[in-house]
């Protein structure tokens, strides 16, 4: 087996940083008594204005006041390990959340998929800084010496054990994941490497330290295995981002959208799910919250399809109050097909296929401005289809060419106009409604290469134009 090993140092940190529009600014996280708050974590761009974990709220002013600051929710840990590991589900189906702040993945069965282990890294990697996520990245041959070497390195990859072991020979003690007081002991009898505790009589190190000791050594070395828990992702997605400040116009409300929706892309794609129908909830004080559903005619989980849909449904709504918080809820999450495409796709790369172009224009001009067409047992043309759903269309193939564009009135043309390509064919139908129509109907050519429908009424009578062909 391959164990990779992703720690997440700064979840909390990152976790807020994501939400925001500035992540390059000096920030803070605060906790402890209103009385005396602390520093629990800072931003780089903090580290370097002198502030560092640890240190008061008031030390920390008195030495610069040109930073921000958020409150350190422990809970939020928990939430973003369990949201990535939905995002690694799309990797392995073995993830694991044994250790905090961490990843773990088995990906020997992976790399047939994927690549070698240097292109699934380099995804892995590309995709956690999209999410906006720091990272650190080993690989081990078992779970327990991949989160190890992640203490200490970011990007060693060790496939075999023989090189495992004299890798974790040169870890010091004191980073290997020992209990403190066990890893102090050993530094102050001089052992501070893991091969010289290992040198040691086995039975001595049995005497003088606890049984998790000798255990902890023994998984890291591929003596006895780690029991893990594997991640199950959960049956629907709810996720919510707390605004700093009352908004209230739309384009504010646009960048957390956008992170709202890759959120959702990414969880469906750890799932291998698609969404046809969630919804976004827009938090008001005083009001109940305002909701933006959006419904889709097949599932998908593009996030630049679902934040561009999911746009063009919240700009039709008038917001009655200051927004303070958006959340995005999907309860129904079917499997997903890929579009079929060809190996060599002639579509212009400024094109939409059919179906985002559907969904765009459903979001932008509304449910009931976009038709499908379906085909009626009628020979008149103006009664041959008729509106259905807009995921409808059908058209029987046992009937002649018809044209795309059909006049609401047929207009008279020249026939000096118009060349004459073929016809006519006879349509003769309608005595039973009152609507009887006897019409030749010809494909004509106009100079300019334009091609349309006309016909004469059997009765005879001027060329009339009824339609043109695309």
């Amino acid at each position: 087996m391959l164990w990779v090993c992703i720690l997440l140092p700064q979840l909390a940190m990152d976790g807020v940083l994501r939400n925001r529009g500035e992540t390059e600014g000096p920030l803070a996280l605060l906790s402890g008594t209103p009385q005396r708050r602390v520093l629990q974590a800072v931003n780089p761009a903090a580290r370097a204005l002198g502030l560092k974990p640890g240190q008061s709220l008031i030390a920390a002013q008195a030495l610069t006041r040109a930073f921000a600051t958020s409150d350190y929710d422990p809970a939020s840990i928990e939430h973003w390990q369990q949201f990535l590991a939905a995002w690694a589900y799309g990797f392995s189906s073995h993830v694991s959340l044994h250790y905090p702040r961490c990843l773990l993945l088995e990906v020997r069965s992976s790399l047939g998929l994927f690549g070698p282990w240097p292109r699934l890294e380099a995804r892995l990697r590309n995709e956690l800084v999209e999410l906006g996520f720091r990272h650190r990245i080993t690989l081990a041959p078992n779970a327990a010496a991949a989160r190890a070497l992640a203490n200490v390195h970011d990007g060693l990859a060790v496939m075999d054990t023989e090189t495992l072991l004299h890798v974790l020979g040169r870890l010091p003690v004191d980073r290997i994941g020992l209990p403190r007081e066990a890893a102090t002991a050993l530094v102050r009898m001089g052992l501070r490497t893991i091969k010289q505790v290992l040198d040691l009589p086995r039975s001595g190190l049995a005497k003088r330290f606890p049984a998790e000791v000798i255990t902890h050594l023994d998984t890291l070395l591929e003596r006895r295995p780690v029991a893990l828990d594997f991640y199950r992702p959960p049956d629907r997605f709810d996720a919510r981002i707390e605004l700093n400040f009352e908004v209230e116009s739309h384009q504010a409300l646009l960048f957390p959208l956008r992170r709202l929706t890759a959120d959702l892309a990414a969880y469906l794609a750890g799932r291998d799910s698609g969404v046809q129908r969630f919804t976004l909830q827009l938090e008001h004080r005083n009001l109940a919250d305002s909701e933006v559903a959006v419904g889709l005619l097949s599932a998908e989980r593009d996030p630049a399809m679902l934040f561009e849909l999911t746009r063009g449904r919240l700009e039709h709504l008038q917001l009655p109050a200051p927004v303070l918080a958006l959340r995005l809820v999907a309860r129904e999450l079917p499997s997903f097909a890929p579009e079929h495409r060809e190996l060599f796709d002639e579509r212009p790369h400024q094109s939409l296929p059919w179906e985002q172009l559907r969904e765009r224009l459903r979001s932008r001009l509304g449910d009931d401005a976009v038709q499908g067409l379906a085909a009626q047992a009628d020979h008149r043309p103006e009664c041959a289809w008729q509106p259905r759903h807009v995921a409808q269309h059908e058209f029987s193939s046992d009937i002649g060419p018809r044209p795309g564009w059909l006049l609401v009135e047929a207009k008279p043309v020249q026939e000096s106009s118009v060349n004459v390509l073929a016809g006519p064919e006879r349509i003769e139908s309608g005595w039973w409604d009152g609507g009887d129509v006897r019409r030749d109907y010809y494909l004509v050519e106009t100079r300019s290469g334009q091609r349309g429908w006309a016909y004469r009424p059997a009765e005879g009578g001027p060329l009339l134009l009824h339609g043109w062909f695309a």
